[in-house]
């Protein structure tokens, strides 16, 4: 399985919001905790190591252009 790349949420806005709101009221500590524990989830979910680590390059190398 290849990285899907094509947007496939519904309503991608709404689910944007409620990533919003989850870090609403929280420190900067509990806000990437927050964030590493959905990784892990939705990593479990994703269930691919392929798939994974090609996001994983995919994201650390959007930070560096």
């Amino acid at each position: 399985m290849a990285l899907e790349r094509e947007l496939k949420i519904d309503d991608g806005d709404g689910v944007y919001a409620a990533i919003i709101d989850a870090h609403q009221g929280l420190s900067l500590e509990q806000s990437a905790a927050l964030n590493a524990r959905l990784v892990l989830l939705l990593a479990n979910h994703i269930g691919d190591g392929t798939v994974i680590r090609e996001a994983l390059a995919k994201a650390r190398a959007s930070l560096t252009r």
